[in-house]
């Protein structure tokens, strides 16, 4: 697997609790940018901001993949230690458009207990595998999940870094609408650069027709056929590489939840995620 390495960086974070994502996850979703390759972060120490490097595969590349050598950045959104840690997560950090936000949010979770932050990171890994077979560089915005943040702006650092192709933001909302249910993916609007432009647009269709493509519903309550426009999120606003945040569906709907918690359906949602970057990257 090959896989590209950012230095380790150490940030404060401070807290922000939210039922939802923030800069990058439900309403708001993170951005931070170096995580450490493996170094696991104590919760009790200073967030972790390197950049995770792909795990080990015994997967041999495929030279035929057009994608092959190209370098995406995954984000699993928020962080297993955030909650334990307010004062670091909910400290002000640049959000972009001159605008701040807190360094990082706890995220949300079924109503069962199932937590975003683990989903987001268990599908962000069986993606960033299935990347690595075909030949693809994947980095990661943080190791572990049991470490604190990195911050939103951390989060798009480390995509700009690492010059990458594609930038990804993987997260689950926590909508306690009616009926509100489905996934939808974010890019940033209107466009603070040319990456932010045509680039984003189309890396966000092709997620949006690889998870459609493999019988996931659009959103019923935010943007349209899938795709969501935002001015707010840190991490879509501070990057300078074509990037998007995929809310994969709503904890709070039955369905959704009972498939988020289950590793078959973890499986399909990363399945269908892999596809879509790889069909942008082709």
């Amino acid at each position: 697997m090959v896989a590209v390495r950012v230095n380790p960086l150490l940030l404060l974070a401070g807290v922000f609790l939210l039922a939802g994502c923030d800069n990058g996850g439900g309403t708001a979703a993170p951005s931070t940018s170096a995580v450490a390759t493996s170094a696991t972060a104590s919760p009790s120490s200073v967030p972790s901001s390197s950049v995770a490097s792909a795990p080990s595969s015994s997967a041999v590349p495929s030279p035929a993949s057009s994608a092959a050598g190209k370098v995406v950045v995954l984000d699993p959104g928020h962080n297993g230690g955030n909650g334990s840690h307010p004062k670091e997560i909910n400290r002000s950090v640049p959000a972009g458009r001159g605008e701040t936000k807190p360094c990082n949010t706890t995220g949300t979770s079924t109503n069962a207990g199932y937590t975003e932050h683990a989903f987001n990171f268990d599908v962000a890994n069986q993606v960033g595998k299935a990347l690595s077979a075909k030949g693809i560089k994947v980095v990661y915005t943080r190791s572990d999940d049991s470490g604190v943040g990195p911050c939103v702006d951390r989060r798009a650092e480390i995509g700009n870094a690492a010059n990458a192709d594609a930038v990804v933001s993987i997260h689950a909302d926590g909508s306690t609408s009616a009926g509100a249910h489905g996934f939808h993916v974010a890019y940033s609007s209107p466009p603070l650069n040319a990456a932010q432009g045509a680039p984003s647009t189309a890396l966000a269709r092709a997620l949006r027709d690889g998870l459609r493509s493999d019988g996931f519903t659009t959103s019923t309550y935010i943007g349209s056929a899938g795709l969501s426009p935002r001015s707010d999120l840190a991490g879509l606003n501070l990057s300078t590489r074509p990037t998007v945040l995929v809310e994969c569906g709503n904890m709070r709907n039955a369905a959704e939840a009972a498939q988020m918690s289950s590793a078959p359906g973890r499986a399909q949602y990363a399945a269908a995620i892999a596809a879509g970057i790889e069909a942008y990257l082709g």
